[in-house]
């Protein structure tokens, strides 16, 4: 793997460890290539698009006091596919574009894509540039409606397969250094596929970006020009809820931990700044105690880190708290939890794996299920 900033280098080693866990869940990479590429595309007309994510938030009324509420919740999405730009356009190829590495690549078709990171954003991003029906295979991040049917081509959760790859022969392969081995990546290259690698970097703030660099390589930046307005807009309404529902004074504000799990391996993690949790919780109205606390990256966590912290609420991965049997099985196995008031007012919020960090072009949804489900927890139970 080309050489960058040891933090990052660390970071991402650790979001590709981790979420291998999270999501290790598998199927054959098997069946017809020449077929693989269209499931997106036939689940399309039944599937239910992405619409405003603000309205989801319109009726509920400002919360006077938000550390007064009990019980756990689940944050859902209310569509089945991601966003796409109002208007697309067909490719125009070749093009020739200087990747995040600067390396120079030529694509000269999209009618095979391959989209593959750990966090299943450039699998969205394709089909909300309108390619959605060109993808030939998934990641295990890649979650969204019609693509269970594509081929797998990572296994043991992200380790990405050369032999699954090359079967599906794709005509462009999009990733990042999320993924790995490396020599695959440079396998995939070298057997003449033209290979595009994205910036890694996920929070609430670079969709344009990622929207961008997709867009370019594939043929169709003013497709991506308008996804990237369209999904800003969004992001600004689902803000201006938030802030007119969330409190706005520091002392108010939840204190929020985003804590990773896999009881039956146990491992504790917890996310904190640089990780993307952080701006997650700041895009939902509250107050990341673990940046607060100088907590950087993702790291196991101990009971007195927890203590100390004494959140509000935790946000975590669905599979996660199902790893532990659930919020009572949460508190009895780690009992610091017990000792905040996140675990005595049972304020536990879960999302989906393949949703919660995935960032993207489905970030404004994201962020509006969690307030859903943090500010008012009836709508989401």
């Amino acid at each position: 793997m080309p050489s960058m900033p040891s933090r990052r280098r660390a970071l991402l080693a650790a979001a590709s460890a981790l979420v291998v866990l999270a999501v290790a869940t598998g199927c054959s990479a098997g069946g017809a290539p020449e077929q693989a590429g269209t499931a997106a595309a036939r689940t399309a007309d039944s599937a239910t698009s992405a619409t405003d994510p603000a309205t989801s938030l319109q009726a509920i009324a400002p919360v006077t006091d938000a550390k007064s509420v009990t019980g756990a919740s689940t944050a859902t999405l209310t569509t089945d596919l991601p966003p796409k730009a109002s208007t697309v356009d067909e490719p125009e190829l070749p093009v020739t574009v200087t990747d995040n590495q600067d390396t120079e690549v030529t694509v000269t078709s999209a009618d095979r894509i391959l989209a593959l990171d750990v966090y299943g954003t450039l699998s969205s991003t394709v089909y909300g540039l309108g390619l959605g029906g060109n993808l030939v295979g998934r990641d295990v991040s890649t979650g969204f409606a019609g693509t269970e049917e594509l081929p797998l081509v990572t296994q043991n959760g992200h380790e990405l397969s050369a032999e699954a790859i090359l079967a599906l022969r794709p005509t462009v392969l999009l990733t990042d250094t999320s993924l790995g081995p490396w020599d695959v990546v440079l396998q995939i290259r070298k057997a003449g596929i033209p290979v595009v690698v994205v910036d890694s970097h996920r929070d609430t703030s670079n969709t344009d970006r990622i929207i961008d660099q997709v867009a370019t390589a594939l043929g169709v930046p003013e497709t991506g020009a308008r996804l990237v307005d369209e999904v800003h807009e969004q992001q600004e309404a689902v803000a201006a809820q938030v802030a007119r529902i969330a409190p706005q004074s520091k002392a108010d504000k939840l204190r929020m931990v985003f804590l990773y799990v896999r009881g039956n391996a146990g491992i504790y993690y917890l996310f904190g700044q640089e990780s993307g949790a952080d701006s997650l919780i700041d895009a939902v109205g509250g107050r990341d105690i673990a940046t607060e606390q100088d907590w950087k990256g993702m790291r196991p966590v101990n009971a007195e880190a927890l203590v100390a912290m004494q959140s509000d609420l935790v946000i975590m991965m669905t599979k996660g708290l199902e790893s532990v049997g659930g919020v009572d099985g949460l508190l009895q196995r780690v009992p610091a939890i017990a000792k905040t008031p996140a675990g005595q007012h049972r304020r536990i919020v879960d999302m989906a794996d393949t949703t919660v960090m995935s960032f993207g072009p489905r970030t404004p949804e994201i962020v509006a299920a969690l307030a859903v489900a943090i500010y008012a927890p009836e709508w989401s139970r």
